[in-house]
């Protein structure tokens, strides 16, 4: 029994050795990229669990409710619907038309992002908190959700689009503190389009 003990609690130390390494490690890629470590540590303190989290309800939500404002290039704020459902599929709005060159299957561009989650409704990251755009390259088969690499094709150059995101085209499994099966809510601006 003194074994299991002394087992469990050398296990128990290594492990918080690892999450305080890993919680050191500064992260300068978006929640986008599908190769960032899955999460499977507790909860951190306060934020809610996928136990705690209300299961959407009503009828599919409309493009018109998810509310958007701010003007294009300039970091948006995303309000998500209540009393709806998300739709099923990617939901690909652009919410304006930009007038330079399109993003095509392998193009490189600069983005500007903000991301929210819809059962907490809350925004998650903004590429426009470091104060510079996010480089993509090889658009449609590039390292980053499906959502994105299916999303974003067709997007103008000054453009400014929604997508709201499936989990099967997202994180079905959860990634970091976003709960598995969640939606997510991107709007994204096309500052540069190469390619």
């Amino acid at each position: 029994m003194r074994t299991v003990g002394r087992t469990a609690l050398a296990l128990v130390s290594l492990l918080s050795a690892g999450l305080a390494l890993t919680a050191c490690t500064a992260s300068d890629r978006p929640s986008t990229l599908t190769n960032t470590p899955s999460a499977n540590a507790a909860q951190p303190e306060g934020q809610p669990t996928e136990a705690d989290l209300p299961e959407p309800s009503g009828p599919p939500c409309e493009v018109t409710q998810y509310q958007v404002t701010g003007a294009p290039g300039e970091k948006p704020t995303i309000t998500v619907p209540t009393g709806c459902t998300p739709q099923d599929g990617l939901v690909v709005e652009d919410l304006a038309e930009g007038t330079g060159p399109e993003i095509k299957p392998g193009s490189t561009a600069q983005l500007h992002y903000v991301l929210a989650t819809f059962r907490d409704q809350q925004t998650r990251e903004a590429s426009w908190d470091g104060g510079e755009p996010f480089e993509l390259k090889n658009i449609g088969q590039a390292n980053v959700i499906k959502g994105w690499n299916e999303g974003l094709i067709g997007l103008k150059e000054g453009g400014r689009r929604l997508l709201v995101v499936p989990s099967d085209k997202g994180y079905p499994n959860g990634q970091g503190d976003i709960q598995p099966g969640e939606t997510l809510i991107f709007v994204v601006d096309a500052v540069k389009v190469e390619g």
